[in-house]
């Protein structure tokens, strides 16, 4: 029975544990206030991930530690870097795979669907650090000091996440009109927070995953209006009311609202087509990415209970 630590309770860390849980392993859950799913075979931690020696105490014996973290997302350039480095040194002194969940902030700007490959060309700060976190752990990893993978998804649709998808589907499901800074009928690509577990705990246990980024196997990209519409469909709600905001109300209300602000680095996610190619992670770790129309009903009848 097999020890895996990981860090966060959020979406993702939850739906690992229990994916982990329920296979048979055993599940070391840390977060600040003990969080994490109620199983028998998950302990679940108090402390904080940011001290070293506490997270490689806690780490002994386990065979890999993944990073679900998600600090508070306008405090990414305070909080990230301590908690990486605490991240890569658990890992260093362990042995321990260290497995992450990423993003697709680090491409930046992009005119055609990213690959693995695509350039990490971000400017913006959310960008900069991600990519300054996986250039630091490739480079322990190629100099032997610690074997690491990443997965990176696209927004999420699923039950706790945060995307703006899953702020407009409540709306939408309870017939409300929705404005927002988007291109509704842009292709974009969504990723299915179980999927992401899926294939973190893939890439954390196969010897061909490591030293390499994967992005999660997600169904082919569709507008934000087709998946809003789909979501109505399941409850038989009305056809969604989707208006897009101009890019100055958004930067005006950044003035006051630190979410608001935080979008506008992000903000050209959902102007453009923003696709995403995960058929690597297919073709080598044999991961299928759930259909959407099945995520969505799963979706839309988590946020109804």
């Amino acid at each position: 029975m097999a020890l895996h630590v990981i860090v966060g309770a959020g979406p993702v860390g939850t739906a690992t544990a229990r994916l982990l849980a329920e296979r048979g392993d055993r599940v070391r859950v840390v977060t600040r206030r003990g969080t994490g799913p109620e199983h028998p075979a998950v302990e679940r931690i108090a402390a904080d991930a940011a001290d070293a020696a506490r997270l490689t105490a806690l780490t002994e014996g386990a065979v890999a530690l993944h990073n679900c973290a998600n600090p508070a997302y306008h405090r990414w350039p305070v909080d990230w870097p301590p908690l990486a480095a605490a991240l890569l040194t658990a890992a260093e002194r362990t042995g321990a795979v260290l497995a992450t969940v990423g993003n697709l902030y680090g491409y930046g700007p992009v005119d055609a669907p990213m690959t693995e490959a695509t350039p990490l060309a971000a400017t913006g700060a959310k960008g900069r650090v991600r990519n300054r976190m996986w250039a630091d752990a490739l480079a322990a990893h190629r100099a032997g000091r610690i074997r690491m993978t990443e997965v990176r998804g696209s927004d999420y649709v699923g039950v706790g996440g945060t995307s703006l998808a899953m702020m407009v589907l409540p709306r939408v499901l309870a017939g409300q009109r929705v404005f927002l800074p988007v291109d509704w009928d842009a292709p974009h690509t969504w990723t299915y927070i179980p999927d992401v577990a899926r294939t973190l705990v893939a890439a954390a246990t196969d010897e061909r995953a490591r030293g390499r980024a994967w992005h999660v196997p997600s169904a082919p990209a569709v507008p934000m209006r087709d998946l809003a519409a789909r979501a109505a469909a399941v409850v038989g709600a009305p056809a969604p009311r989707l208006s897009r905001m101009p890019y100055p109300v958004l930067w005006l209300g950044g003035l006051a609202n630190p979410m608001a602000r935080e979008l506008r680095e992000t903000a050209h996610q959902f102007h453009r087509p923003f696709v995403m190619d995960s058929t690597a992670a297919t073709a080598t770790l044999g991961i299928e990415p759930t259909p959407l129309d099945q995520a969505i009903k799963e979706t839309v009848a988590g946020l109804r209970a």
